[in-house]
């Protein structure tokens, strides 16, 4: 699994053609990684399906096997078997998660499982303080006794046992933690204040499928009934609501017609009603979205908010769309605290944006230049490549390890939309 970054790679595109085309949704990166390690709470076989070939994933997977998993991945069918009877250590380093903040999430299934565990702090994106409190405090409530050592989260309970649990915000990670740990607790757990987000939803019947008794999952309650054991399963993963929501914006923001396959509309509901408002027609189908925007977008305010509202995952690509609408879009995040990172870099291709604290004014302009640009996180990187793909002339963009971290195949698949975009490798650069 080494060898796969593509350190250096930049993204070159020649902008200014509408997209038009149908584009399948990869799986959901958010969803399949504590699916993965869902597989931590059972010693028999466990097959997902529609697991994206993403770096996260690799990493994901790779601290599976130092663990002691035995783990089979064909991510070129996006397909990962694998068997966690006989794990060998309870130690998940920090070389391993320092990269991905989602490692965290194998301390509950480790405490659940074998009532010890021993996990780094996690690193990840630049996009702020991710409290790693409300994941703690929630094992703490099911009995764990935590400390914090050297870097380290220590962990040990004799057996999980059930109980009530609030949530002081609604995490997606603490909840999922939480949720897989108390599958196998003893007795009933009541989570209050969950996330309520479609990739907590997915866990949970991938858990469900494993043989575990939750209910209330995409409310705010979720009521758990602790088993002795959980077995296998095999569970295809849901599509990528990020990835379809990227392309869609890309459409949005070229003047084209975009299809995207392989979700539940409902899922990217806050999204699409932004779409419209700013003047697309949104065909809603069971297992698909068609965007056709012909005319100039109009500009849109918006407010990034937990699941159903509108998504801070997706806030950078709208704003990439909006930079080439007819008036202004005051756009508000109250997530991420940095999430504005793409702004500067927006700016060099002649987007007109004003920050203030947590908004961005964004006063819409008639056409982009193109221009060199540097990817500061993953969703910045997919908005970078918006503006590039709505700007007139060349656009290169660099630092994208960043994009592969969370898109798979991205520049194949806007190639199939009639992008104009290559991928220049680091040994040609």
């Amino acid at each position: 699994m080494q060898g796969w970054v593509h350190g250096m790679d930049k993204i070159k595109i020649y902008g200014g053609k509408p997209l038009r085309g149908t584009v399948q949704v990869s799986g959901s990166k958010n969803a399949a990684l504590p699916i993965l390690i869902a597989s931590l709470l059972t010693d028999q076989d466990c097959q997902f399906e529609s697991v994206p070939q993403l770096q996260d994933i690799r990493t994901v997977l790779r601290l599976l096997a130092h663990l002691g998993c035995r783990v089979e991945a064909d991510l070129d069918k996006n397909t990962v078997r694998m068997n966690c009877g006989e794990i060998t250590t309870l130690e998940a380093p920090y070389d391993l998660v320092r990269t991905m903040r989602a490692s965290v999430v194998v301390l509950g299934p480790l405490l659940a499982r074998f009532g010890q565990a021993k996990v780094s702090l996690p690193g990840g994106c630049a996009i702020g303080a991710r409290p790693i409190n409300y994941h703690l405090s929630g094992l703490e409530r099911l009995g764990a006794e935590i400390r914090l050592e050297n870097g380290y989260v220590i962990g040990s309970a004799q057996k999980l046992k059930g109980n009530r649990i609030v949530f002081e915000f609604p995490s997606v990670g603490a909840t999922e933690n939480v949720l897989m740990a108390a599958t196998l607790a003893e007795g009933e757990s009541l989570l209050e204040n969950c996330a309520k987000e479609p990739e907590v939803v997915d866990l949970a019947r991938a858990l469900r499928s494993m043989g575990a008794e939750i209910e209330g999952e995409g409310t705010e309650v979720i009521r758990v009934q602790g088993k002795s054991s959980l077995h296998g399963t095999t569970y295809r993963v849901m599509g990528d609501r990020v990835e379809a929501g990227t392309f869609l914006a890309a459409g949005l923001a070229t003047r084209g017609a975009v299809r995207v396959e392989g979700l539940d509309p409902e899922v990217l509901e806050a999204v699409l009603v932004k779409f419209e408002d700013a003047g697309a027609r949104i065909h809603r189908e069971p297992n698909a979205i068609t965007l056709e925007a012909w005319s100039r977008l109009q500009g849109t305010d918006f407010t990034t908010l937990p699941y159903p509202g509108f998504p801070t995952d997706m806030q950078a690509q709208f704003m990439a769309a909006m930079t080439v609408a007819e008036g202004a879009s005051l756009i508000t995040e109250t997530i991420f605290e940095n999430r504005f990172m793409h702004v500067s870099e927006l700016a060099r291709l002649g987007a007109d944006i004003t920050i203030r604290g947590h908004t961005a004014l964004v006063r819409g302009q008639e056409k982009l230049q193109g221009a060199p640009l540097m990817a500061t996180d993953l969703r910045a990187s997919a908005s970078l490549i918006i503006g590039g793909l709505c700007a007139q002339g060349e656009t290169i963009v660099n630092r994208i390890y960043h994009l592969d971290r969370g898109y798979e195949k991205v520049e194949q698949k806007l190639r199939e939309l009639g992008a104009d975009i290559v991928r220049i490798k680091s040994e040609e650069n």
